[in-house]
């Protein structure tokens, strides 16, 4: 199947050769140079992938990319000429699967983009296998099932319950939890994290799963007011059993 890619880049000199590059793929592209014609378009058609440009003439792409994070878990990836590591920081904990500095090389897009979806394939269809270290006792005999204390998580549907309650969680979330739960009481570093659910992780800072335990101990002090994640000071994290 044909892969559509949105693209929202406002610069000409930037958005024609790599929306060209793009359909030397044989990907279709839709290409808009405003946030309120991207917007506009994804409520009307899916897409595959999105690349978004940070400076818009008429919202921030961090903006809009938090907006459409709201509704889409679209891949998206930022094109930006602002490479400061905070702003590198900022796009990935608001969302984006990645990020590219301005210059860059419609071929370097093109293999991010790659990457990503086989991140993503690896995560719907293998995932279990990719990260397995060790088998974890679990009282249901699925090898697709990780139940125990008040946890119950689907690796096929990729769904995570706590306490009955399915979690709406973002992918970095999701990744960390399922592996910490597929290893309960094992202590991991943040690269180690990183290693295993990050698709480029030497592109991204270790303070960043700092962020993402963070706002998932947030959602999961919504179910209940236990904190089954530990940090263990300059180590890195586990998840407690009962």
């Amino acid at each position: 199947m044909q892969k559509m890619i949105l693209l929202i880049e406002d610069e000409a000199a930037i958005a024609e050769p790599l929306q060209y590059a793009l359909k030397r793929e044989n990907w279709q592209v839709l290409w808009f140079m405003t946030a309120t014609e991207g917007l506009s378009v994804l409520d009307r058609q899916s897409f595959d992938f999105i690349i978004l440009d940070v400076g818009l003439p008429d919202m921030d792409g961090f903006e809009l990319c938090r907006k459409i994070r709201q509704h889409w878990q679209t891949p998206l990836l930022f094109l930006t000429a602002r490479n400061d590591e905070i702003e590198r920081i900022i796009g990935i904990e608001i969302g984006a699967d990645d990020y590219c500095g301005k210059p860059f090389s419609p071929r370097e897009i093109i293999s991010r983009i790659k990457a990503i979806w086989r991140r993503m394939q690896l995560s719907s269809e293998n995932r279990q296998e990719a990260h397995q270290v060790i088998q974890i006792p679990q009282p249901e005999k699925s090898e697709h099932i990780i139940a125990f204390d008040h946890w119950h998580a689907d690796l096929n549907r990729y769904q995570i319950k706590y306490y009955h309650q399915l979690l709406q969680l973002t992918r970095y979330e999701s990744g960390l939890l399922l592996f910490l739960l597929k290893h309960p009481e094992q202590v991991f570093s943040r690269m180690q994290l990183m290693q295993q659910v990050w698709e480029h992780p030497d592109h991204s800072l270790e303070r960043t799963v700092d962020t993402h335990i963070k706002s998932l101990r947030q959602k999961l002090k919504l179910v209940s007011e236990d904190d089954p994640i530990i940090t263990h000071r300059g180590l890195g994290y586990s998840l407690k059993r009962h």
